[in-house]
C-alpha cells in the first residue's frame, strides 16, 4: 500500500508545529477553531421551499439536521411539508421511524463494534440531514444522498456513527444527505384490497424516499448543492432502495449517479403476497374489512406484531408457491403503477439507462464463524464434511473451486466467505453492462478489521467507515489504525470522483476498469488495493446450482 497524507495526520503535523514556533496569541486561535462549533451567522439561515431552517457549523462544515421534507397520515403517500413562519432550529437530528427491538444489543461484542444511535422514535419522522462545505448558489457542488441499511424494517439516517458526514463533505467539496423514512407496517403495508383510498399504501415507504429526493432537488442548491449531479448511495437494505429507485418511474431524473453497496436485492415482493399480508394484518387485529379505518388508530406495537405474524404467514404460502426472494419482509411491492415491474429481473431497468453505476460487497459479509466459532478450528476433513451439508455431491467441486478463487485461504474463509451478497452484485453488473448504457464499476471489500482479535473480519457494514472518511468516529468498529487512515482515504476520494464525474478512478488507486463479463474486472479494497478479473467465477457459476433459499 502507498502512504499517502490524511486530512488528519496532516493536521495532528500542523498544530504540533504551531505549538513550537508560534506565539501563544496564535495558538490559542488555532486550539479554538479545531474544535468550534458556530452557531449564529447569515451563511447558518437557509430558505427553503417550507421556510428558513438554521444550522451550525463545525470544523468549516455547515450542518443542518431533522428539516422535514415531506410529512403524511398513517398508509398514506406524502405531501409537502406544512410552511412555517419565523427560523426553525435545525441542530438535532429528528424523530426515527418506529421500528422493532434491535437485537443487537443484546450482543456486546456487536452493540461495541457499532456503537449504535437509535435515536427516538416517532411517526413524524420524514427528515432530512446536510453536510455542506458553504451555503448558498455561488457554487454547484455534487451532491451524494445516503439511503441507510435495516432492510426496509429497521435504521435511521443517524444510526451509525460512521454516516455522520462532514468528513466527505470536507475532503470532496461536496454536499452530503442522509435522511429518515417510513419503515416496515407503516411504509409498506399493502391495504390496496380494502378500497382506492389505500392503493398505494404498499409502498409509501418508496414514495417517501422520492419525496425525499424531490425536495432535494428543489432546495438543495440553497445549501450548495447541484440538483443536477444527485448520486444515490446506501448499503444493506440501503443498496436495494438504490437498486429498486433505478425502476420507479417517479424516481426518473431525480438522480444521475447509483451505488449499491451489499444491497443488490434484484428482486422484491409481489402485489400477490403483499395483498395477502395486508389481509392477514387485518385478520391478526380481529379487524373486519369494514373496519379498516381502525388501523389510524391502533398503537404502532400492536400493528406491527400483527403485521410480523402475517409475513411469517404468508411466506410460508409462498414458499409452497415457489415464489421465493431474498427478503421476503417489508419491502416495496411490484403494484404496477408506482413500481410497475422487478427492479433487475432479467434485465436492468430501461429508464435508469443512462446511471452510471458501482456495485460491491465485502468478502466475509454475514460470516459463519461469527455465530459458530468452533467452525474457525476445524481440521480439513471435519470441514469437508460440515460444507457437504451445503454442497453435497458438488463439495469436491467446491473445494477446488474455492482454492483458485482464494489460494491462500483459510479454514474458516471456508464457511465466512460470502456468497449471497456478492453473487448478485455480479448479477447486478452483467444486467447493467448488457444494456449498452452507462458504464458499471465493481468492487469487493477484504479489508479485515484488527479489532477483538479480528473476529470481525470483512463483515456487513465494515466498509461504510472507509467509504465516509469516518476511521476515528467508527474506530470501536475499525481500530482507528493508520492502515485503516490509508485506506479510507483512497476509498472515500474513489466514491467522491464517482459523484463528480461518473468515475472512481483516483491517482491512489491503480486503473480501475468499467465492468464486463469478460474480463470481470474488480477493485479489491485491502492494504494492497488491485484489479482482480473474474478470480472467483468458478464457485460462483458453481454456487448457482445450489438451490437458492430466502431470508
Amino acid at each position: 500500500m502507498c502512504i499517502v497524507r490524511h486530512y488528519y495526520s496532516s493536521l495532528v503535523f500542523i498544530f504540533a508545529f504551531i505549538s513550537c514556533v508560534a506565539d501563544p496569541s496564535s495558538r490559542e486561535a488555532s486550539a479554538t477553531y479545531r474544535g468550534e462549533i458556530i452557531t449564529n451567522g447569515k451563511d447558518l439561515v437557509v430558505q427553503t421551499q417550507s421556510g428558513k431552517v438554521a444550522g451550525y457549523k463545525e470544523e468549516g462544515v455547515y450542518i443542518f439536521k431533522g428539516i422535514p421534507y415531506a410529512e403524511a397520515d398513517r398508509f398514506m403517500p406524502p405531501r409537502e411539508p406544512e410552511p412555517w413562519e419565523g427560523v426553525r432550529s435545525s441542530r438535532a437530528y429528528g424523530p426515527t421511524s418506529p421500528q422493532g427491538f434491535r437485537s443487537g444489543w443484546l450482543s456486546d461484542t456487536q452493540a461495541f463494534a457499532f456503537d449504535w444511535d437509535d435515536g427516538y422514535p416517532g411517526e413524524d419522522c420524514l427528515r432530512i440531514n446536510i453536510w455542506t462545505p458553504k451555503t448558498g448558489n455561488d457554487k454547484k457542488r455534487p451532491v451524494m444522498v445516503w439511503l441507510h441499511g435495516g432492510g426496509y424494517a429497521a435504521g435511521s439516517g443517524q444510526e451509525h456513527p460512521a454516516y455522520e458526514g462532514s468528513n466527505m463533505a470536507r475532503r470532496g467539496d461536496v454536499v452530503v444527505v442522509s435522511l429518515n423514512h417510513r419503515l416496515n407496517v407503516l411504509g409498506f403495508l399493502d391495504l390496496s384490497a380494502f378500497g382506492d383510498k389505500y392503493a398505494q399504501s404498499g409502498n409509501v415507504g418508496l414514495l417517501d424516499l422520492v419525496a425525499a429526493l424531490e425536495w432535494v432537488k428543489e432546495n438543495i442548491e440553497q445549501f450548495g448543492g447541484d440538483p443536477n449531479n444527485v448520486t444515490l448511495f446506501g448499503q444493506s437494505g440501503g443498496g436495494g432502495k438504490v437498486t429498486t429507485l433505478m425502476a420507479t418511474p417517479a424516481a426518473e431524473g431525480l438522480f444521475h449517479k447509483a451505488i449499491v453497496q451489499s444491497g443488490s436485492l434484484l428482486r422484491t415482493m409481489e402485489s400477490k403476497y403483499s395483498r395477502r399480508i395486508g389481509a392477514a394484518t387485518i385478520e391478526e387485529l380481529g379487524l373486519k374489512a369494514s373496519q379498516i379505518e381502525e388501523l389510524q388508530h391502533i398503537p404502532y406495537e400492536q400493528l406491527l406484531a400483527a403485521g410480523n405474524r402475517a409475513i411469517t404467514k404468508v411466506k410460508e404460502e409462498s414458499l409452497k408457491e415457489g415464489f421465493n426472494i431474498f427478503l421476503f419482509n417489508w419491502s416495496p411491492t411490484v403494484d404496477g403503477n408506482i413500481l410497475p415491474s422487478q427492479p433487475f429481473e432479467g434485465k436492468a431497468p430501461e429508464i435508469s439507462k443512462n446511471v452510471p453505476m458501482m456495485i460491491g460487497s465485502t468478502l466475509h459479509e454475514f460470516m459463519m464463524s461469527g455465530w459458530r466459532p468452533e467452525l474457525k478450528t476445524l481440521s480439513r476433513n471435519e470441514a469437508k464434511k460440515e460444507l457437504e451439508k451445503t454442497y453435497g455431491k458438488q463439495t469436491d467441486r467446491f473445494l477446488e473451486a474455492f482454492a483458485r478463487a482464494y489460494p491462500d485461504h483459510t479454514t474458516a474463509d471456508l464457511f465466512d466467505v460470502d456468497f449471497r451478497f456478492r453473487p448478485d452484485a455480479v448479477r447486478q453488473a452483467k444486467m447493467k453492462h448488457e444494456q449498452q448504457g452507462a458504464p458499471v464499476y465493481m468492487y469487493l471489500f477484504t479489508w479485515e478489521s484488527p479489532v477483538l482479535d479480528y473476529a470481525l473480519r470483512a463483515s456487513h457494514c465494515m466498509e461504510i467507515p472507509f467509504v465516509f472518511d469516518n476511521i476515528y468516529r467508527s474506530r470501536s468498529m475499525t481500530g482507528g489504525g493508520k492502515e485503516a487512515y490509508v485506506l479510507a482515504e483512497r476509498m472515500s476520494t474513489a466514491w467522491i470522483n464517482f459523484a463528480r464525474a461518473g468515475n472512481p478512478n483516483t491517482e491512489l488507486l491503480p486503473e480501475w476498469p468499467a465492468f464486463d463479463p469478460v474480463d470481470g474486472a474488480t477493485m479489491i479494497f485491502d492494504n494492497r488495493c488491485e484489479i482482480w478479473n473474474n478470480h472467483d467465477q468458478a464457485v460462483l457459476q458453481l454456487i448457482d446450482t445450489i438451490p437458492y433459499r430466502g431470508l
